[in-house]
């Protein structure tokens, strides 16, 4: 398959797909077009002298500096040179071909004024597998992400460094290998290569594929979990969610229903107590409402990913070229620290289901802490602990950052929206939820060894692949390997994929 790149309908799946599938991807015929159209207006208005920000200006505080004809074509190249200031480690890969995919659907639009040189060298990138080295901080998330950006554009003057098969190169080397031509900086080019939130939006893209899967997951262990508990089920029937009306809350308690159907606690066949905890009885509406809050944040980013994220604006239509702020990561960072802060709310939900399955006076005839021998082994007890810090720093880091700004540029640039940091804080707050949920998802299978009844059948079958990777603790074992290989399990969705081949979609 090829993505066909236009400026229009590209969604989140279709860059998980280019980003960690490598997919290839070519410019639709009508944005080459575009592309043409736009960059012979903005030359003709080069030759008559147009004053144009960041094409015959300096940028920033030197927004009025007008450059001379000679100045014109170098200024891209320092622009580039001085905005490549990033530091610490290099991204993932999947990050950067991510976001050189958001530059290109911008370029797409016909109105970022830059030769299609440029546009058909980050599709070169994409299709050939090179991928520049790009320091993972250093953007605040306006006027662009351009320190990450600008390590992006050097491999356009051949510089730079970048990854071709597995190996570090110098830019120009790696596009040597690759049979990819030095295209070069000229007016315009580079501030068009890296003046919009593609970096963030991109990694927010990513955030929040991997957190609808993992909050499918979150209810097949509260699942787990309320079986084991003996739960009332009834704060699951459908009407409850359909009279208050929130479609999250709907859609969470209608997956957590296919999880148990066919157990004896769904069909009745269990004693439970009239009314159970919050951590028991509200997980639909707690997961629903980060259901809820995703399917805004998705809207947000995918609007971002098919806008012209760019400064100036050229419309070739009207001989127009606007300077404004659509390179402002606001609207994107501020539904993504919601994001971020739903995963940890979600993650604290499982944390008590967790608890009262390790405590005696709350687990309906558990034994303390699940083990067999309690006194002489501590069973679970100590898993609660990596649970709780977890969770500690999950906390910590869903303080917004989009209420962060730090005035810079001699004040010219005195808002931003450190977009950035909320994308990576987003990724931290995941780490630490994949260990949270699959500390639960390790107890509520221990639990469920010790009852002796019918479960549901996506119970069964979580619980089923779980004991491939970890064992039944029937005496004390150092955890740690138990904690990692349930990590690793949580992340490849493997619980997730194996449940929903007996109940179907869980969304």
């Amino acid at each position: 398959m090829t993505l066909v790149v236009s400026g229009r309908g590209l969604t989140i799946e279709d860059v998980v797909r280019v980003a960690r599938d490598g997919e290839k991807v070519e410019l639709a015929a009508e944005s080459v077009k575009r592309i043409h159209a736009c960059r012979a207006m903005l030359e003709k208005k080069i030759v008559a002298h147009e004053i144009m920000y960041g094409v015959n200006t300096g940028i920033g505080e030197f927004s009025e500096v007008v450059l001379n004809d000679d100045q014109i074509q170098d200024f891209q190249r320092y622009l580039v040179y001085n905005h490549a200031a990033g530091i610490g480690e290099p991204m993932p890969i999947e990050w950067v071909r991510a976001a050189m995919l958001g530059r290109i659907n911008v370029h797409a639009h016909g109105n970022s004024g830059s030769r299609l040189e440029i546009t058909q060298t980050f599709v070169d990138m994409l299709n050939k597998g090179v991928t520049p080295y790009v320091c993972t901080k250093g953007s605040v998330g306006a006027c662009g992400d351009l320190a990450p950006m600008s390590q992006i554009a050097l491999l356009m003057l051949g510089e730079g460094q970048a990854y071709y098969q597995g190996v570090l190169y110098e830019g120009k080397e790696a596009f040597a290998k690759a049979g990819i031509p030095v295209p070069g900086l000229m007016a315009r080019d580079g501030l068009a290569a890296i003046n919009g939130s593609n970096v963030l939006t991109a990694m927010s893209a990513l955030f929040l594929y991997d957190m609808n899967k993992w909050l499918k997951q979150a209810e097949i262990a509260a699942s787990m979990s309320l079986e084991a508990l003996k739960a009332n089920l009834r704060p699951y029937h459908p009407k409850i969610h359909e009279v208050r009306g929130f479609k999250g809350a709907m859609r969470s308690a209608a997956a957590i229903r296919k999880c148990v159907a066919g157990g004896d606690l769904a069909e009745g066949k269990l004693k439970s107590k009239v009314q159970d905890a919050y951590s028991m009885r509200s997980t639909p509406q707690v997961i629903g409402a980060a259901h809820d809050a995703l399917a805004y944040a998705r809207s947000q980013v995918e609007i971002e990913l098919n806008g012209v994220g760019d400064n100036p604006i050229f419309l070739p239509e009207e001989n127009l070229s606007l300077s404004g702020a659509n390179f402002q990561g606001s609207p994107v960072s501020v539904p993504m620290d919601m994001a971020g802060a739903c995963v940890t709310m979600v993650s604290v939900l499982s944390e008590r289901r967790m608890n009262r399955l390790n405590n005696p006076a709350l687990s309906v005839g558990l034994p303390a802490f699940l083990t067999k021998g309690a006194g002489m082994f501590s069973g679970l007890m100590l898993s609660q602990y990596t649970a709780d810090m977890q969770i500690v720093e999950q906390r910590i880091l869903s303080m917004p950052a989009s209420i962060q700004s730090i005035p810079a540029a001699a004040d010219q640039e005195d808002f931003v929206s450190m977009g950035m940091n909320t994308a990576l804080k987003n990724f931290q707050i995941m780490d630490n939820a994949y260990g949270v949920l699959c500390i639960e998802f390790m107890a509520a299978a221990q639990a469920l060894d010790f009852r002796d009844f019918t479960f549901g059948k996506g119970t069964a079958k979580a619980k089923e692949v779980i004991r491939k990777y970890v064992d039944f603790l029937d005496i004390d074992r150092p955890l740690y390997p138990d904690h990692n290989a349930m990590k690793e399990l949580v992340k490849s969705c493997e619980i997730l994929h194996e449940v929903e081949k007996v109940t179907g979609s869980l969304e």
